[in-house]
């Protein structure tokens, strides 16, 4: 190549979709051609998994589906799913399919607001939820949402409620139903969680689902989940990515787990035993952090951090051309025996591959879970492709990127450095908002809100949001994810939002993390103490200044962090400053903390010189 940095890169599709394809056809051509091997483990009471093959789950399906038909669901009405992630979602999605119907998740969080405002506009007629808690909340809904004929609770039995009202609906109806759809005919409306405003309805089509895993398959599929591999699900199903894996594992002839309850997730690790794992990065720290500090209780927090630092070390070697030495390849050794070797366990013992998404890995973290034996392989994507535009692949990660285009993806950079996407995911459009279709869609290209750039092999960088950029009183334009992830990697922080629009220099908001914070304080000789304490506390105060001075060490002066300050309280999705996929409402945390922000800028000159 001649070194120009290319502006676009398109990657071409190894797999095709018919016209007439539809998920439903997709359980059905897995029973056909390995019926009797496992789909699906569910997670019993008494912590056992019991085993559902293919054909056992398309028959669950098709009772299923027959009670929809039952409830009065007719060919394209909407059904609404709201509820943690568990089996009875994915069962749930794909009855609704092969109805002929269509499966609108709403979050389990949802406030009567939210849900009113998603089950009217996307017209939805019968709504199954989990608790009771759910039911009350859609019941409060329900005058602004009239279109909901009927409510059924998953813990009250709605399975079975639809299992058996279905008895008497025939065969032949389910399989014309279950053929009604074609490639091109809307899947599912996935709301976008939004930092601002009201949730757009993001219109996504059988092709986008299958032509996608189709070709991620082909890409991946050998070496990150080949038929048989397992991996264990525990994002919400309320969110694409979750959608897109329970969708991905059915071609894949892999096996899938459902856990809802995040406090037992290693535990379920542990039991289910993936060979591939999906999260976002928030995971990915905390699991670093509490053997960090579980190390630190035992007496052991030296030797943990000498074995992470040989693993990143060994990791970064292994980008060389040279590769790792001897000595580092002994050094590693050792730390695998003393350490590395504890992590793989805690994440089932089988789990060689990770794809994470959602927001930046950061570097420390993708080389230290390199070296441990877990390859992570960053991705990016968006409610509105379907989830995974791009994807690090095994023959070629570059640590640091979200990888090339998947095939069947095109990505081009526009003038303004905003990332367009187009291919094989980009969705149909916004659900009864042509204008902000229009916006998003320009010639075929989604405009995707991020900036980034592409290198000379098609790899993506992301480098920020258009509409987070920050320009300072000085002219200096900052993008603030670059220091938020980097500062948000110390275990003590939960959360950052960078603030300095029109200001003379940059400042962020900081909130502790209030489960970490009992381990950092005993492994770091401090005294028990809550949040508010720690905020004012010394030797919390001097870890943070640390911190700053690392993340301000990838950026220029100009763009550093000269002041922060912490709140006592963290941003959650029930205080409103976290949307449910745990995306910062930096609106609104601006909006709420004007006061405080204020205040950082109360003494310019000193922070300013300093």
């Amino acid at each position: 190549m001649d070194g120009a940095i290319p502006a676009e890169h398109v990657t071409p599709a190894l797999a095709a979709t018919a016209p007439g394809e539809n998920l439903a056809g997709l359980l059905d051509a897995r029973v056909a051609r390995a019926g009797e091997a496992p789909l699906i483990e569910v997670k019993q009471d008494d912590g056992t998994w019991q085993v559902l093959s293919a054909r056992e789950v398309q028959l669950r399906v098709r009772a299923v589906a027959k009670g929809l038909v039952a409830h009065g669901v007719a060919p394209g009405d909407r059904v609404g799913i709201m509820s943690r992630t568990r089996w009875e979602w994915t069962l749930l999605d794909f009855a609704a399919w092969t109805a002929g119907a269509v499966p609108v998740p709403l979050y389990e969080t949802s406030s009567p607001d939210q849900v009113a405002w998603i089950a009217s506009d996307a017209d939805v007629h019968l709504v199954v939820v989990e608790t009771a808690t759910h039911a009350a909340v859609v019941t409060e809904a329900r005058p602004q949402a009239p279109s909901v004929s009927d409510v059924l609770v998953l813990e009250d039995g709605a399975i079975d409620t639809l299992v058996a009202a279905g008895v008497d609906v025939p065969d032949a109806e389910i399989e014309r139903r279950s053929a009604l759809a074609g490639a091109d005919d809307l899947a599912t409306i996935i709301y976008t969680s939004g930092t601002t405003g009201r949730p757009k309805g993001a219109e996504l089509t059988h092709r986008n689902f299958i032509g996608l895993t189709r070709n991620a398959l082909a890409r991946l599929g050998e070496q990150v989940c080949p038929p048989g591999s397992r991996t264990l699900l525990f994002m919400p199903l309320a969110h694409v990515f979750a959608r897109f894996i329970e969708v991905l594992v059915v071609p894949a002839d892999a096996v899938l787990g459902h856990t809802p309850d995040t406090s037992s997730l290693l535990d379920d690790l542990q039991a289910f035993r993936p060979t591939f794992i999906l999260s976002v990065p928030r995971v990915f720290e905390k699991v670093y952090n509490a053997s960090e500090q579980k190390a630190a209780a035992g007496g052991k927090r030296g030797i943990f951090q000498r074995a992470a630092k040989t693993s990143i070390v060994y990791s970064r070697a292994l980008d060389t051309e040279r590769g790792p030495g001897p000595w580092l390849r002994l050094q590693h050794k050792v730390a695998d025996v003393l350490v590395l070797h504890k992590l793989r366990a805690a994440l089932g013992g089988q789990a060689a591959w990770a794809i994470s998404g959602g927001a930046p890995l950061g570097e420390r973290l993708a080389h230290f879970y390199r070296g441990v034996g877990l390859r992570v392989l960053e991705g990016y994507g968006l409610t509105e492709t379907t989830a995974p535009t791009n994807v690090n692949i095994p023959d070629l990660t570059k640590i640091g990127t979200v990888g090339p285009p998947l095939p069947g993806t095109g990505i081009r950079i526009a003038e303004d450095g905003e990332i367009l996407a187009k291919g094989e995911g980009v969705f149909l459009g916004y659900h009864n908002n042509p204008e902000a279709t229009a916006e998003a869609l320009v010639d075929g290209w989604f405009r995707t809100g991020d900036l980034g750039s592409i290198d000379a092999d098609g790899y993506v960088r992301i480098t920020g949001r258009k509409k987070e950029i920050i320009v300072t009183a000085g002219g200096k334009n900052v993008a603030p994810a670059t220091l938020e992830d980097r500062l948000r990697g110390h275990p003590l922080v939960s959360q950052v939002v960078v603030v300095g629009d029109q200001r003379p220099f940059i400042g962020a908001l900081v909130t502790l993390d209030a489960d970490a914070l009992p381990g950092w304080l005993a492994t770091h000789d401090l005294p028990d103490m809550d949040v508010t304490a720690a905020s004012e506390h010394p030797g919390v105060r001097a870890a943070l200044d640390r911190a700053v001075e690392r993340a301000n060490d990838a950026v220029s002066r100009a763009e550093s962090i000269r002041k922060y300050t912490i709140l006592t309280t963290d941003f959650t999705i029930e205080n409103d400053l976290l949307t449910p996929s745990l995306k910062v409402k930096r609106a609104k945390v601006l909006e709420e903390f004007t006061d405080v922000i204020d205040e950082l800028y109360v003494d310019t000159r000193q922070a300013a010189g300093s």
